[in-house]
């Protein structure tokens, strides 16, 4: 009795191994086919698995909206060099048509009765 039971133990041992190897091993045909995830590990980790894939989808959105910004921004840059450009173009196209002799000799081109004063300036007090 006691050599059955302990054969029966042996037998019981060996088919708990073969299952414990089988359980750990992993072949390609479980990885596809969606065994692995009956696995007692992934179903033990489900919550942290979820937790994961939730921050590498707010990393993966996070990394494309600063992208998109940061091209954003190089645009808006180009635009204002431009803009700045033309401001300075025309600022000294004002300075150079509103200096004294281009607008003396504007009035003299125009045959008008305007003339440079003579007398200097003077302030009105109250």
């Amino acid at each position: 009795m006691k050599e059955d039971e302990e054969i029966n133990n042996e037998q019981n041992q060996e088919k708990s191994d073969q299952k414990a190897t089988h359980a750990n091993k992993m072949s390609y045909k479980s990885l596809l086919g969606g065994d692995i995830l009956a696995n007692d590990f992934f179903q033990r980790q489900t919550k942290l698995m979820i937790l994961i894939l939730v921050f590498v989808i707010f990393y993966i959105s996070n990394r494309y909206s600063c992208q998109q910004q940061l091209i954003e921004i190089d645009r808006l840059e180009k635009i204002l060099t431009d803009i700045k450009y033309d401001a300075l173009t025309r600022s000294s196209e004002l300075m150079e048509k509103s200096r004294q002799s281009r607008i003396e000799e504007y009035i003299a081109t125009q045959a008008s009765d305007l003339q440079t004063s003579t007398n200097p300036p003077y302030l009105i007090k109250k």
